[in-house]
């Protein structure tokens, strides 16, 4: 499992035209699924993404969690995260996991998020979104389980 989390100002999924979900400052978590992967491991990714200490204190030091500065969580499925191009030009994405099942833990990790009390909304499996941020920092981070 593979998150690439960005601390933004704002954030949005837009599909077929029309804005499905928006929010403030906050983390944009891109989430890909690897085969195999557990909800073990998503809990384990999950609790350390919205544990992550990189909004500023009054000091300007990055020492703040998601919850401490009441920040929203926008998470957005993206097998792409799981592409192999290390073979020739074009990615291979065999190490993603099949869409139902990749669905059922995207699933779970917004409701998770949301359970630890952070107000979450996600995009749309499958779909072709298209998703806006405004990086702030930029603070961008590569996260593995």
């Amino acid at each position: 499992m593979k998150a690439v989390v960005q601390r933004v100002q704002n954030a949005s999924v837009v599909v077929d035209g029309k804005t499905i979900s928006s929010i403030g400052k906050g983390y944009l978590t891109l989430l890909g699924v690897a085969k195999g992967d557990t909800d073990e491991q998503l809990q384990k990714l999950m609790t350390k993404i919205l544990a992550l200490r990189i909004f500023p204190d009054e000091a300007g030091k990055m020492n703040l969690s998601l919850k401490d500065v009441g920040g929203e969580h926008l998470i957005v499925s993206q097998f792409t995260l799981l592409g192999d191009a290390s073979k020739g030009n074009r990615p291979s994405f065999v190490g993603a996991e099949a869409p139902e099942r990749a669905n059922a833990l995207y699933e779970k990790a917004l409701a998770f998020s949301e359970s630890q009390g952070v107000k979450t909304q996600g995009g749309q499996f499958g779909a072709d979104m298209k998703v806006s941020l405004l990086n702030d920092g930029p603070v961008t981070l590569i996260l593995e389980v």
